[in-house]
């Protein structure tokens, strides 16, 4: 199990039944790269993972 997990566990968790649009999720990784800098990359990363999900050249 790698640490990551644990928190993705604790999202399902605790928000699981939620549901929220992706402009909700946009805003809220734009928030966490606000108040945690050194975490813009892995936030980036993830953010172009996500939108390129359905790119047959990915």
């Amino acid at each position: 199990m790698y640490f990551t997990d644990r928190g993705i566990e604790e999202l399902e968790k605790r928000r699981g039944d939620e549901e929220v649009t992706l402009a909700w999720v946009a805003e809220r990784l734009a928030e966490f790269t606000d108040l945690n800098p050194d975490f813009e990359t892995a936030v980036e990363r993830f953010a172009t993972w996500l939108a390129r999900l359905d790119d047959p050249e990915d």
